[in-house]
């Protein structure tokens, strides 16, 4: 376990850095793009990839990336295309909101709450139907879980037992509305129970309940035994979205949640316990740290794409001029 433990960090430490670059990156107007804050939700994304290989499938939100990191997608290429440039992902035409990246299992990025559900049952079907020992994630917030898609992608992921994780990131807040005010149920994990499907609330600051969370249910949805709701109770150290002011939040809040930041505090735990060193972790770090130099510098030095590609991808077969 200790190798795990440590790739889990690994992960963990690689969104903070990222998320960290990229709000300094943009606040400085290097690079002209919307941007989600991720920092606070590290763990979950982390805990639940440590379980999965290029091969599983992930379908993720526009305030996915520590999703998208967690399972692998070049960072060369997301800044590139979080940039808008011809080397992103999307070759710069998606942009934060629909980053795709098959290679790592990376299937979508979507702007429409709750849409990663659906997408997700799809991709788990097709693995059932050619005998794949694959597994489908859709991760989504607690604001998803009240639209229709939640519902019936749990009730058809139920009844034929699909090979999906529903891994719902509960940060406390839908947008700018706050939990209680728009959802009845006490906990997410308690509506698993009625489509007949294993259900979880865990906390998703603490990436081994996570892990062990994860575990189970992907090796119940490999071996057949179908989907697992999991709910992951975590808190987003900043607004929805950059240049969010975040006045919503309670007085307080926030500060008690980033003085329980799950990052250095699972680092000092991997310490502690003799999993790593310091030495072990900075030097980790300093490599991340300088990986993503070169992915800031590669998007920034990238070509922005023609203006040809605005009729390409668009259509199966692409029209003439």
């Amino acid at each position: 376990m200790k190798s795990v433990y440590v790739d889990i960090y690994r992960r963990m430490t690689l969104i903070k850095q990222n998320d960290e670059r990229f709000r300094a990156v943009i606040k400085l107007g290097r690079i002209i793009s919307p941007y989600y804050p991720v920092r606070g939700q590290e763990a979950i994304p982390a805990a639940v990839s440590a379980n999965l290989t290029n091969d599983d499938y992930i379908c993720t939100i526009y305030r996915g990336v520590h999703d998208m990191l967690a399972k692998g997608v070049p960072m060369r290429a997301l800044w590139a295309e979080i940039a808008g440039k011809a080397t992103g992902t999307c070759k710069g035409k998606g942009g934060p909101m629909h980053v795709t990246h098959p290679a790592t299992g990376v299937m979508v990025t979507t702007g429409i709450v709750g849409s990663s559900m659906p997408i997700a049952n799809g991709l788990a079907l097709a693995a059932q139907i050619r005998g794949e020992k694959r597994v489908a994630v859709a991760y989504f917030g607690d604001g998803a879980s009240n639209i229709g898609a939640f519902h019936e992608s749990l009730n058809m992921a139920s009844l034929w037992k699909l090979p999906v994780l529903f891994v719902c990131q509960n940060n406390g807040y839908g947008e700018h509305t706050r939990y209680e005010l728009a959802t009845s149920a006490a906990k997410i994990s308690d509506r698993a129970a009625g489509y007949q499907m294993a259900g979880v609330t865990v906390d998703g600051n603490d990436p081994l309940a996570v892990y062990a969370a994860a575990k189970e249910a992907v090796e119940r949805a490999r071996s057949g035994g179908g989907p697992t709701l999991i709910e992951a109770r975590t808190f987003r150290f900043f607004g929805h979205l950059l240049g969010d002011a975040d006045n919503y939040m309670k007085k307080g809040e926030k500060e008690a949640a980033m003085a329980n930041d799950p990052v250095p505090k699972f680092r000092a735990w991997l310490i502690a316990n003799g999993h790593a060193t310091e030495a072990d972790l900075a030097a980790m770090e300093a490599g991340i740290e300088k990986e993503i130099d070169a992915a800031v510098e590669f998007a920034l030095s990238s070509p922005n794409p023609d203006v040809a590609e605005l009729r390409r991808d668009v259509f199966a077969h692409e029209l003439s001029a």
